[in-house]
């Protein structure tokens, strides 16, 4: 695999202009490939970006890049589905979670807080889990984590054996956590979609595993949240370039379903 010629293909969308002229976010999406899968990812990720239940884009940026880096083989973290009733239970599991998985409650209620005010950021927010202060320094464009992908047979047996439906939407969440949380800095992730008709959302870490949470806002709400809690003292800057640059595979094997701390 090594060896191979890897791109980076990646796709924006946006309606009333482009991100950088206001416009509405509506899709993204994110891929490694070789370069004989080209048209058909290209064609895949244009599908998916004139097709997005948050509306019908006038703007939408689609560029692929050769990969110099060599590329990292991770395994996926073990996931857990938490259902829940309602929204209000969803977020106080999220938070409990998130405490857990080492952010203090005071971090977490201050993110919280922050949370109206990031809702129009494109990609994730990072908060320092000792300050609770955001620390990417990106502004409205956010942290775009790239540059990751998990092979089609590959993680169609994991969702055989984890009775989860082999849909992009599962495989590219549980790629892009695994990625997050595989980093010295990283603690834990807070997510939830701003796609109106998709409610779960989830919390994962290295600790916790990708722990699914059923219920996160109500149908029909558009606000999405993304947010990285990372270990300040840390190389911060090294953690966002990981994030950004470093190319990633998804490997997974029976026994990483054994790798999550099931308690509560």
């Amino acid at each position: 695999m090594q060896e191979e010629t890897f791109y980076s293909v990646r796709m924006r969308a946006s309606m009333n202009g482009s991100h950088e002229d206001g416009g509405k976010h509506i899709s993204g999406g994110e891929r490694l490939i070789t370069f004989d899968n080209m048209k058909h990812t290209v064609n895949a990720l244009l599908e998916k970006g004139l097709s997005h239940s948050r509306g019908k884009p006038d703007f939408m940026q689609i560029q692929f890049e050769e990969v110099h880096e060599p590329v990292k083989t991770i395994h996926p973290l073990a996931m857990k589905t938490n259902k829940v009733e309602s929204p209000e239970e969803g977020q106080s599991l999220a938070r409990f979670l998130l405490e857990k998985a080492g952010v203090s409650r005071k971090v977490i209620e201050k993110a919280y807080k922050h949370i109206p005010e990031w809702r129009g950021i494109r990609g994730a927010v990072v908060v320092d889990i000792h300050s609770g202060k955001r620390i990417d320094q990106t502004l409205e464009k956010g942290v775009r984590v790239s540059r990751m992908d998990w092979p089609d047979a590959n993680f169609e047996n994991w969702a055989l054996r984890n009775n989860m439906p082999s849909n992009s939407r599962t495989k590219e969440a549980l790629a892009l956590a695994s990625k997050v949380s595989d980093h010295p800095a990283a603690v834990a992730e807070l997510c939830w979609s701003d796609d109106p008709d998709y409610i779960t959302g989830y919390v994962a870490s290295h600790k916790l595993g990708y722990q699914r949470i059923t219920a996160m806002k109500e149908y029909g709400n558009e606000d999405g949240c993304r947010i990285f809690f990372a270990d300040g003292s840390e190389d911060v800057n090294s953690y966002i370039n990981y994030l950004v640059k470093q190319p990633i595979f998804i490997d997974w094997g029976e026994d990483d379903d054994s790798r999550v701390d099931r308690k509560k």
